[in-house]
């Protein structure tokens, strides 16, 4: 079990500590991350994009997601950070491949799992609480729904579409999520949603006043070919090492330094 846990993410919220979370896909990264302080590692399908060089996470399979969760583990000790993996693509397209799936995932070293959707998950939700598996809910820019969301953009900017991303938060912490991540999104309503839900809610490009906040490795080392979203900090900048990069980063979230408001959307 990590060192880190999920309740250790609980009452961190609960003290306004702030949480810091990277992606990493090998041991070496994930032993550096470690050794910076971060608190969780996602191995997200992100890989898909930075690693595999295609243009989106829908070619990324469960085979790749469970070889990079198995690398990440193995470059982490027991009492290190918490391991958070993604659901590939269509993962969830039935409740018996979403467990199948979840199992290979937690197997090969994952803590919890992330599902990118809306309340439509509840009853998955419930179900992997219930044989063991903790949930970590996607929402609002779900890089999955790319194209059914008609590119990458900021979500829920009207009333309306806030309101609906609140109620579809609550029914999934309802239904058992223990922490809710959030992307591309007003900070306000980043703000609103810290406050309303009990879990803690990590940020990317979600505002300042989110429980913690996630970026891509590869973003904020500045490695990223191309333009980087408005959401991204290049933190290797003002550092030396890589080690002292994701340090900085650390630092960073927890002190409130950033994200800055050159780094949210209105």
């Amino acid at each position: 079990m990590a060192g880190i846990s999920i309740n250790t993410l609980q009452t961190m919220k609960e003290a306004k500590n702030k949480i810091a979370m990277l992606t990493a896909y090998d041991a070496c990264f994930a032993y550096q991350q470690e050794a910076a302080g971060i608190d969780v590692i996602l191995i997200g399908d992100s890989l898909g994009m930075v690693l595999q060089g295609e243009k989106s996470t829908l070619p990324v399979s469960i085979e790749d997601m469970v070889y990079h969760t198995q690398s990440v583990s193995r470059g982490t000790s027991d009492n290190g950070p918490l391991l958070l993996a993604d659901m590939p693509f269509m993962g969830c397209a039935t409740l018996e491949q979403a467990l199948d799936y979840a199992k290979q995932l937690m197997q090969a070293g994952a803590h919890m799992i992330k599902l990118e959707g809306g309340a439509w998950l509840a009853d998955i939700v419930t179900t992997l609480l219930r044989n063991g598996i903790p949930v970590c809910a996607h929402l609002g820019l779900t890089p999955q729904s790319v194209n059914a969301l008609g590119g990458y953009k900021v979500q829920a900017k009207d009333k309306t579409q806030a309101d609906l991303l609140i109620s579809e938060a609550e029914a999934l912490e309802a239904a058992g999520a223990a922490m809710v991540l959030v992307e591309c999104i007003p900070s306000s309503l980043g703000k609103t949603l810290s406050e309303r839900l009990s879990v803690p809610v990590i940020g990317i490009g979600a505002g300042k006043e989110c429980d913690g906040q996630v970026l891509v490795m590869h973003d904020m080392l500045g490695i990223t070919p191309g333009k980087t979203a408005k959401f991204v900090r290049n933190f290797m900048l003002d550092s030396e090492s890589i080690q002292q990069a994701f340090a900085n980063y650390a630092q960073a979230v927890k002190s409130g330094s950033f994200p800055a408001k050159t780094h949210t959307f209105s």
